[in-house]
């Protein structure tokens, strides 16, 4: 009865470890705070023109640029920029941004996309071993040459 949630955590923390999960996540939540403080009633927004759907455009920008990159790990660059600058355009079309918890939450999970990398898998006590022998620098004293 527990190996299920036990393996579905396991898978679960081999998916977030695998991906930038928690930039996504940072960046699903601005996206959603810039489209909550844009909601509208329809009628407003139709008359009101580009800029009452401009917030629904890049609160939902800001939401697929955090979920594109967990699908797709290789592309964290691209949509972690487009992601960050989102967020920074927001400030200006969308009530100040969400109000700039919107555009706070987005430039930093546009930032930790970007920045992310992936862990390397673990290995054994004498690979780690093996890895820090050969990252010393090695002293080379009969190498040099001495000068009469």
């Amino acid at each position: 009865m527990l190996s299920r949630p036990r393996s579905a955590y396991a898978w679960f923390r081999a998916f977030r470890r695998t991906r930038p999960f928690w930039g996504g996540v940072w960046l699903i939540a601005g996206g959603w705070t810039v489209l909550k403080f844009s909601l509208g009633s329809l009628q407003l927004i139709v008359s009101t023109g580009f800029g009452g759907v401009a917030g629904y455009l890049v609160g939902g920008g800001m939401i697929l640029c955090g979920l594109i990159p967990m699908a797709l790990p290789g592309q964290r660059y691209t949509f972690g920029i487009i992601g960050a600058v989102l967020a920074v355009v927001s400030l200006v079309v969308s009530n100040l941004g969400g109000f700039l918890l919107g555009m706070a939450l987005g430039v930093l999970g546009g930032s930790m996309t970007v920045g992310w990398g992936a862990k390397r898998p673990r290995g054994t006590a004498a690979d780690r071993a093996a890895e820090r022998v050969s990252d010393r620098p090695v002293d080379r004293v009969a190498d040099r040459a001495v000068e009469t």
